[in-house]
């Protein structure tokens, strides 16, 4: 009888950030499949979690997957977590799923933590429809291309990057972005000095400390459309965006975020919006 594998998200910095699924799951497992057993362990230590750990990460070779593979179409049930957030999102854990998946074995999601949704939740753009890219390639002509894919986006773009290389990668943000494109960077989420900054690239390369610490992740403003004023039923924005709250101010920067105007133009059609409503 074929067993079981649960994709398992683990907290990303506050260790009560974990469901009673998640926490029933790990206890129940057979087995915990872990990036770096040592961050398991200290989860483990607080939730008394005592299933037995065994390392999986992006250098476990093909004979311990098949292995892996074997026990599971034996009728094991392991549980793959990562060092922090979802499974599979920037982690070699696809390579185990889409192996069990593809052996018949089945697959479950335990949904939880995510530090991709935790820095959409609090970037303050919009989060309509997005991207997430991952990290950006070390150098050469695939990072070249990377950001130029993320300077030309129409969508909000989410990226990872560790504290070592983040203002090399801000220098090239602001050159790939140019002056005025918004971002939020968003260092150690739900840790005791989570610290969020939001403006330019400029405005927050110079508030982020050199060196940077902690885990980093970046929200990237779409490139605004270039929408005619004709195309925007800015009557029915203006209800919509009264019912959130948003003050005139705030929705002449929509405006030239989400189409491109002008801030003159914007700040005068909205006027005229709230004038006609």
């Amino acid at each position: 009888m074929s067993g079981r594998l649960s994709v398992v998200a683990t907290p990303i910095g506050c260790l009560e950030d974990i469901t009673l699924r998640a926490l029933r799951i790990l206890r129940e497992a057979d087995l915990i499949l872990a990036e770096d057993t040592r961050h398991t362990r200290t989860l483990g230590s607080k939730h008394d979690i005592d299933t037995p750990l065994r390392s999986f990460h992006a250098h476990t070779n093909d004979d311990k997957v098949d292995l892996l593979i074997a026990e599971l179409a034996d009728g094991a049930h392991y549980a793959l977590v990562s060092d922090a957030g979802t499974p599979v999102v920037s982690d070699p854990g696809v390579y185990l799923v889409s192996r069990a998946a593809d052996a018949g074995i089945n697959v479950d999601a335990i949904p939880g933590p995510s530090a991709v949704l935790a820095a959409l939740c609090v970037a303050g753009l919009p989060v309509r429809r997005f991207v997430f890219e991952g990290f950006l390639p070390r150098g050469g002509g695939e990072r070249t291309r990377a950001l130029e894919r993320v300077a030309q986006s129409g969508i909000t773009v989410v990226l990872f990057e560790s504290p070592h290389r983040i203002h090399a990668t801000l220098d090239d943000l602001e050159r790939a972005l140019g002056p005025d494109r918004q971002i939020a960077l968003c260092r150690e989420l739900t840790k005791m000095h989570e610290q969020t900054i939001r403006g330019t690239v400029a405005e927050v390369r110079s508030e982020l400390s050199d060196p940077a610490r902690g885990e980093i992740t970046i929200v990237i403003e779409g490139r605004p459309a270039d929408m005619p004023v004709e195309d925007v039923d800015l009557e029915a924005l203006v209800v919509e965006w009264k019912r959130e709250g948003l003050s005139t101010k705030e929705m002449t920067q929509r405006l030239q975020r989400q189409f491109g105007w002008k801030r003159n133009a914007a700040y005068q059609a909205i006027l005229e919006a709230l004038q006609s409503g």
